[in-house]
């Protein structure tokens, strides 16, 4: 049936306007293809010609630079400095072999630091970058950047490496930076992708280590494009990271160099505490060694010299030697004995050498007897068989409750390494770590720093910092971090009764200032500087009665490692105290002669900023100072010349 002439032209009109939308669909569609087509081919041209020619756009780290650390008065003693090394991409290098021969006709590679890397290129996986050779030259690095063609996944790198201007002076206190181990990610939950970076350096010990994060800083991005060789053709961008922050001790460099000279060939430590803040002045434990060795990983040879050595370079025996405090600790029996109050200054006790407890013999170090003695005449001359007696009446339990009262069996925050609690034993304390009672005996033992009692000089320095002040001194070794302060260590009271502490004072002032005081030849003459101190001799052996009967045998007549440990603490001037000092010489033998000499010369070094003046000895002492300062000035210098010969 043929369709109506209005019905054909009604159909005409709806096919052209469907053409006429289609084909406007079409050319829109195709305006759009062509304004990609050129957005593609002329504005984003080099992006798509690099990924034409097979190269590829990478996001790499960049480092932050370590905060830095000062001394007291701003002297930096840990800074960054540049450093060129030479690192390889294994999977990249194709040949391993034959690369590393071409690299070594170029540049002197060190066979330890070669056969590591390939231990580290083994363990890690292709893409890790490691490091070849560390602080090379220039010219070194000009050659591989030269010779690049023919050393595919090698390449040349600058970055930061710590170093430690004051060298040894600071080794146990600030401690070190090391490469990233396998055991520091073993230690991490989540590291931070910093530590996959060659020879990335964190702190290991001392306060490098504690303050890591904030030292560390956050990485920074950069944005490279590289070729079909992995070679970087151009940095598109980057984003810098944020830099650590800097950190101020409280330590005066000067000070600390002063004391390291001063404890030259002794196995020996020093603190001295600011009695005002608790700002530990100096810290210092001898032998020492030079922090610059680690930073970069040292040497076998090196480092069995270090462990090798009897008097133990490597242990911070400041915060980490514990010793019994001998005599020392007499103080705090006393105080103890004041506050339970069954002593006063003038009762006395007979000393006839020896006091006898339960059938056993105690055994005073003056074998003839003091006679009668009191509180005073008992410090000034060191008494044993007077503290016998008070430890009788008083009790362990007072005793060692006084004694963490003055910071003795604490363990200080002090952000150093493996900071040693101490011991200040109690009953309770023998039962549940040695399954055993306690004895009178322990008890008399304790009372003059023997047997279970355990103290570090960090522990006696604030002992004795809390005896002159009377407040709760509390060691502090950070000044400030990124300039905001850190709470002071002045403390609160102790709380116990002023007139017990005036009574101990006195009596340590005898000890260096009277006649018949043990630490009378070491004592300071200077009007307004004079100090109140306490020696102390430590026995590391015990005396038999025969030994007794035929005579003690002298330390000078013993082998080294089995000699009495000499110890002084004092605190200056008396009539306002500065300073709280205290020194422990291992197997130095007797407090008077190896430890209270150099306590003085550490204290008038710290009271007076610089050499003090020949009339703050003793006359008869003066042309023997002369002489020594000469020579500890010059091994000072040696020390300073030694650390920056090692940069």
């Amino acid at each position: 049936m043929r369709r109506h002439q209005k019905d054909n032209a009604g159909s005409a009109r709806g096919i052209t306007r469907r053409g006429l939308l289609l084909g406007g669909a079409q050319v829109a569609i195709a305006a759009v293809l062509a304004g990609r087509m050129r957005y593609m081919q002329v504005e984003q041209a080099d992006q798509y010609r690099t990924l034409a020619e097979e190269n590829r756009i990478d996001l790499e780290l960049i480092a932050p630079a370590r905060g830095q650390i000062f001394d007291r008065n701003g002297v930096i003693v840990a800074q960054n400095e540049p450093s060129y090394r030479i690192v390889m991409v294994r999977e990249e290098a194709g040949d391993l072999e034959l690369v590393l021969r071409r690299l070594s006709a170029l540049v002197t590679l060190n066979p330890e630091e070669l056969a590591e890397a390939r231990e580290e290129m083994e363990k890690r996986r292709g893409d890790t970058r490691v490091t070849i050779a560390d602080r090379v030259s220039w010219k070194d690095i000009a050659k591989v950047a030269a010779n690049a063609p023919a050393l595919p996944g090698v390449f040349p790198e600058v970055g930061l490496s710590r170093h430690y201007p004051m060298g040894p002076d600071f080794a146990h206190t600030v401690g070190y930076v090391g490469p990233v181990s396998d055991y520091d990610l073993s230690r991490m939950e989540d590291p931070d992708p910093l530590m996959m970076l060659p020879r990335f350096q964190i702190g290991k010990v001392g306060l490098e280590a504690k303050y890591e994060d904030p030292l560390r800083g956050k990485a920074g991005v950069r944005r490279v494009e590289k070729n079909a060789a992995n070679r970087v053709v151009r940095e598109l961008g980057r984003q810098e990271g944020v830099p650590g922050v800097d950190v101020q001790i409280t330590v005066d460099a000067e000070l600390q160099n002063y004391m390291h000279a001063r404890l030259t060939g002794e196995s020996a430590a020093a603190v001295v505490i600011d009695c005002d803040s608790g700002d530990l002045l100096g810290i210092a434990s001898a032998p020492t060694y030079d922090p610059n060795l680690f930073v970069r990983g040292i040497s076998v040879a090196d480092y069995k010299a270090l462990t090798d050595n009897e008097y133990r370079p490597l242990a911070s025996k400041t915060v980490q030697g514990l010793y019994p405090p001998g005599s020392t600790f007499k103080m705090v029996t006393a105080m103890a004995a004041l506050e339970a109050g069954i002593v006063g200054a003038e009762d006395t006790v007979y000393c006839p050498g020896h006091l006898e407890i339960s059938g056993r013999r105690f055994h005073c170090w003056k074998r003839a007897g003091h006679g009668h003695v009191n509180l005073e005449t008992s410090l000034r001359e060191s008494c044993d068989v007077y503290y016998y007696d008070l430890a009788l009446k008083v009790g362990i339990e007072n005793i060692s409750a006084m004694a963490e009262r003055l910071g003795v069996g604490v363990r200080h925050d002090v952000p150093m390494s493996a900071v040693a609690r101490g011991r200040a034993p109690t009953k309770a304390y023998k039962q549940e770590v040695f399954g055993s009672e306690w004895v009178i005996g322990d008890t008399v033992n304790a009372s003059i720093g023997q047997g279970l009692v355990q103290a570090s000089p960090l522990h006696l320095a604030v002992m004795t910092a809390r005896l002159a002040t009377g407040r709760a001194i509390e060691p502090r070794l950070v000044k400030n971090v990124d300039a905001v302060e850190a709470p002071s260590g002045a403390g609160a009271p102790l709380g116990v009764n002023e007139n017990h502490l005036r009574m101990v004072r006195k009596a340590m002032y005898a000890v260096s200032n009277s006649g018949r005081g043990t630490g009378f030849r070491s004592r300071i003459v200077a009007e307004g500087m004079r100090m109140a101190g306490k020696t102390g001799t430590s026995q590391v052996r015990n005396i038999t009665a025969a030994e007794r009967a035929r005579g003690v045998t002298r330390n000078a007549d013993l082998p080294w490692n089995r000699r009495d440990h000499a110890l002084f603490v004092n605190f200056a001037p008396y009539d306002n105290p500065k300073v709280a000092v205290a020194v422990v010489v291992e197997h130095g033998g007797g407090g008077s002669t190896a430890a209270a000499p150099i306590a003085r010369d550490i204290t008038l070094q710290a009271l007076y900023g610089e050499d003090p003046p020949l009339t703050a000895y003793p006359e008869r002492d003066r042309g023997r100072i002369r002489a020594q300062q000469a020579r500890l000035k010059k091994l000072r210098q040696d020390i300073r010349i030694g650390s920056k010969g090692r940069a």
